[in-house]
């Protein structure tokens, strides 16, 4: 399930593998309630941890990889319990003493799978809910026309509405939230907003950019989840959320340009970009691929203005209000620039992307394993090397031949992969889970290893290895492996089509990085 599993594997992180604890921490002496959190490992749940924990909470994360949590700042301040939301018995496991259950996760995809998954799931979370005397569920939906017939709704938009049914219909306390437009730092609206305000000048949208929205900052909502929390139990319905403004996208990318202090946007909607076209047409401008673009611009096809604001009266305004866009753009803004972007959409992973463990790893069956190995040393400190290494990608790029992975990167663009600009969420430090471009960072020793998993489209599973350590002679000395584990005889035909332009990729790469470590060592001020 998207955005919701990962679990924490350090000896000092309280963890539940095996059975429940009684799930109160003392603090002071006195216990403190219980907040489960799936979707820990996303955009929305890896920012809401830490503010249920400043507001006092015990938190618990029901989580599936062990490494997506670890190198979280609030990694040491929660309890992790292993496990999936489709699986009743990690789940019931992780209800133990909970008091309120945040359900953060969807599957995301294509195919109808995503659906039954979905609902599967959140049966599972509700029934499990009611068995543990859990007193109340809060779910994050996503905001659908009242006046448009659920079965006229896109796929990702119908399955959020009936999750938001079935978790309703559970016996539980249940808060839905229901939002439109994110705008946050990272949140995969505000990139989408972001790259196409800022790269086309003169665009030639949807007319979906004409449709009315009703955006809401994710500081509001972040304020409004760990509000809900503390809901009278008698009450069970569905909020319409949003911020103060009713504008349509042309007028978001509008003041967008005039936040960032851009000339005004030339914008021109024509009718024929289907949701299709639409979603290729924003991923290939975008780093947001085509998967996760295509539910964003199919929920912009119908008006999504909140009919009410009944969650003000359990949970009110702060005094100054509701941050409105102006303000929500210009924050947004100030992390990116400052980097200090907590998560990203790209946080949870994409969909379809191997999740499959290192092939090296002890517990690897067997089969065809490809590599390449580099190694260089250069006389400049492991620290200096180490820099270099970490800040690979990205706005630094990959150290050889930028424009066949430009070209590699449009390819898997063009096949529905996330290709190169999803970027990272800062330019110099990297932790486990991280998006690198079309990489995610699969394991991290600061100083020593750094293992990227592709996440493009590949006949196979395929990783990078870089490695920093000291050769006979005292100098730094630079290792890089690349490996590949194909599928079928399309996976052998690819890596023997490309193995030729490996000595100019990989080995251009492990000569440039030694040599960027070199010269800025040279160039370093005493």
């Amino acid at each position: 399930m998207d955005g919701g599993t990962a679990d924490g594997d350090r000896a000092d992180t309280p963890t539940a593998d095996s059975g429940a604890t009684d799930g109160r921490a003392a603090e002071g002496g006195a216990a403190r309630e219980v907040c489960l959190v799936t979707g820990a490992s996303g955009y929305i749940g890896g920012r809401l941890v830490p503010a249920l924990l400043a507001a006092g909470y015990h938190v618990r994360c029901l989580v599936r990889s062990p490494e997506k949590l670890r190198d979280q700042p609030w990694a040491l301040a929660v309890e992790v319990v292993r496990g999936d939301v489709t699986d009743a018995e990690s789940v019931g496991r992780a209800m133990e003493n909970a008091r309120v259950a945040y359900y953060l996760v969807h599957a995301l995809g294509t195919g109808r799978s995503f659906e039954d998954t979905d609902r599967r799931a959140a049966r599972t979370f509700g029934d499990q809910a009611r068995r543990q005397g859990v007193g109340r569920i809060v779910y994050l939906g996503g905001l659908t026309p009242r006046d448009v017939p659920e079965h006229e709704l896109s796929p990702h938009l119908r399955s959020r509405a009936e999750v938001g049914r079935i978790l309703l219909d559970s016996g539980v306390p249940t808060t839905v939230l229901r939002a439109a437009v994110i705008i946050g730092s990272g949140s995969a609206s505000f990139e989408m907003l972001r790259y196409l305000t800022e790269r086309l000048p003169v665009m030639v949208t949807p007319s979906w950019v004409r449709t009315r929205i009703q955006p809401i900052a994710v500081r509001d909502v972040l304020r409004l989840l760990v509000g809900s929390a503390r809901m009278p139990a008698e009450v069970s319905r569905a909020f319409d959320i949003g911020g103060p403004d009713v504008l349509t996208y042309v007028d978001m990318m509008r003041r967008y340009a005039a936040v960032a202090g851009l000339p005004r946007r030339l914008i021109l909607p024509v009718p024929v970009l289907t949701p299709g076209l639409s979603s290729h047409w924003v991923g290939l401008v975008t780093p947001v691929p085509a998967s996760i673009a295509r539910p964003l611009t199919e929920s912009l096809r119908h008006e999504v203005v909140c009919d009410e604001n009944d969650i003000a009266a359990y949970v009110p305004d702060p005094p100054a209000g509701r941050l409105g866009v102006d303000a929500a753009l210009s924050l947004a803004l100030q992390r990116v620039r400052e980097a200090k972007v907590a998560t990203r959409w790209s946080s949870a992973g994409v969909p379809g992307a191997p999740s499959d463990p290192l092939p090296t790893d002890p517990d690897w069956a067997g089969g065809s394993l490809y590599t390449d190995v580099r190694e260089r040393s250069v006389d400049v400190t492991p620290d200096r090397l180490w820099r270099v290494v970490e800040g690979i990608g990205g706005d630094n790029g990959w150290y050889s031949l930028p424009l066949a992975w430009a070209v590699r990167g449009g390819l898997d663009r063009l096949v529905g992969g996330v290709g190169l600009r999803r970027g990272r969420r800062d330019a110099a430090h990297l932790r486990v889970g991280d998006s690198v471009d079309f990489w995610r960072v699969e394991e991290i020793e600061p100083g020593r290893l750094l293992r990227l998993r592709a996440e493009m489209r590949l006949p196979g599973l395929a990783w990078l290895e870089l490695c920093v350590d000291t050769d006979g002679d005292g100098r730094a000395r630079y290792r890089q492996r690349a490996l590949f584990h194909p599928h079928g005889l399309l996976g052998h035909a690819y890596w023997w089509s490309v193995s030729p332009f490996h000595a100019l990729v990989f080995g251009g790469m492990a000569r440039n990085i030694t040599r960027t470590a070199a010269a800025q060592r040279r160039t370093a001020v005493p």
